[in-house]
């Protein structure tokens, strides 16, 4: 059952039926609590919560980016378990339109199909790939941070701002200088979803 609008702890989230989102999970260490606790003490006097939760997203990618923790996913076969946990349910649970795996965090394109809802797929692409990341580095303990971010697709022109960023967070981040030499991303492996905007997106102010 799709929850609308609603939040599990920091940020709010978005889930509504055939909604195409952008999604954002990372690694338990990418960004400390206390950072992020600092920075919504540091915005908490604009009193603008829009702004807030704009700001707060900007801080977060930009401290993901700069590489921040172990870096778990820096390793092929930790990245390549992400990957294929993204790819296994395509075509069941939803349309995935695009990703990236970066070294310590996730981007992901997708379009929920009817029925289905956002929290139950992100738990499944978490938790299986935490068993085989745990595994393969012979580790105990949490993977993944509780919380993640997603974002409403408005309409076809943030679609493809969406599908821009996600082909370019490597290049950006000074991984490889064009996004088809990242492998684990859907423009390394030349990626094709046949997707065309939901009704949803056409209809969109």
């Amino acid at each position: 059952m799709n929850k609308g609008i609603h939040s599990r702890g920091y940020l709010p989230h978005w889930d509504f039926a055939k909604s195409v989102q952008a999604i954002t999970f990372r690694l338990a260490d990418s960004v400390p609590k206390n950072v992020i606790l600092k920075w919504k003490q540091e915005l908490a006097s604009t009193g603008d919560d829009a702004f807030i939760q704009k700001e707060l997203h900007r801080r977060i990618a930009k401290y993901e980016d700069a590489g921040h923790g172990k870096n778990f996913l820096a390793d092929k076969t930790c990245a390549s378990s992400v990957q294929d946990k993204l790819i296994a349910i395509h075509a069941i649970s939803y349309k995935l339109i695009a990703w990236v795996v970066m070294p310590n965090h996730v981007h992901a394109l997708i379009r929920l199909f009817d029925g289905f809802s956002l929290s139950p797929i992100i738990q499944q692409w978490k938790g299986a790939s935490a068993i085989e990341i745990n595994r393969h580095l012979s580790r105990r303990g949490t993977v993944w941070a509780p919380d993640y971010y997603d974002r409403y697709i408005r309409d076809e022109n943030h679609l493809h701002e969406s599908i821009a960023y996600i082909r370019n967070n490597p290049v950006k981040a000074g991984l490889c200088s064009m996004p088809e030499e990242w492998p684990h991303s859907s423009a390394g492996m030349q990626w094709s979803a046949d997707f065309s905007p939901p009704e949803s997106i056409e209809e969109a102010d």
